[in-house]
């Protein structure tokens, strides 16, 4: 695995994240938190786009034609895969996994490549709200399971002590290996981890995920722009089609 593989992977997290927080807009439990959600959805979507623009610099663009007829070639984490029916869901995303993407975005930006330091570094002081926002939700008190499952993931996601992240860290183009982002994400959220198992021979080092799956159906659709094709008037569709 490369340094473009696991931009990759970030770009499409960040992605994901944008689009279930955006699903949130009218739904979170008060109208400070529906502007919220709005915000950092366009946020994160905004922060995908210029991570998939490093990839070209980095000199390997790993995304391959599959990704436009194939959910499970996208490189979300399993959260992501189905829409959010509960608000605390979306705390524990926002506190934890987002958490998370920043501490990488970090380790990138004060690691060695410089096209992620000068790109990168300005998403870490808009990624400062979104923390504060996850806090504060946290702290009033979400169920125990949508939280320990966000741990679970952001662990695997930094991969295993002896992989890719380790060994992009030894190589100094990042700043931080597996053990020292969760020992950062513990400190952001000012708690250890839970205890977590994570069985590493089926752990998928490309998608950096422990489970199979892949994003429902409704919004690879719309990742992909079918869900505007399928609605747009005949004209229009058919100039899309060609």
């Amino acid at each position: 695995m490369s340094l473009p593989d696991l931009v990759l992977s970030l770009a499409d997290n960040k992605q994901m994240l944008g689009l279930r927080y955006a699903e949130w807009a009218t739904r979170a439990p008060s109208l400070e938190a529906d502007i919220a959600a709005a915000a950092m959805g366009l946020d994160d979507l905004g922060h995908s786009r210029v991570l998939y623009g490093c990839l070209e610099p980095l000199g390997a663009d790993p995304r391959g034609t599959e990704r436009e007829s194939d959910a499970a070639s996208l490189r979300n984490l399993p959260y992501f895969d189905e829409p959010w029916t509960e608000w605390s869901q979306f705390v524990a995303a926002n506190a934890i996994l987002d958490t998370a993407f920043t501490v990488m975005i970090e380790a990138c930006v004060t690691g060695s490549v410089e096209v992620l330091q000068h790109r990168l570094r300005k998403m870490l002081m808009e990624e400062r709200y979104h923390f504060l926002h996850g806090r504060s939700w946290l702290r009033s008190g979400i169920e125990t399971g949508p939280l320990n499952r966000a741990w679970q993931e952001a662990i695997e996601w930094f991969g295993p002590p002896d992989g890719d992240t380790a060994r992009l860290h030894r190589e100094g183009k990042l700043s931080m290996g597996p053990a020292e982002l969760r020992g950062r994400l513990e400190e952001h959220m000012e708690t250890k981890a839970p205890q977590t198992e994570v069985d590493w021979k089926q752990w998928d080092a490309v998608r950096r995920r422990g489970r199979k799956g892949a994003i429902d159906a409704h919004t690879f659709g719309m990742l992909r722009g079918l869900e505007e094709k399928k609605y747009a008037p005949p004209t229009a569709a058919k100039q899309a089609a060609t």
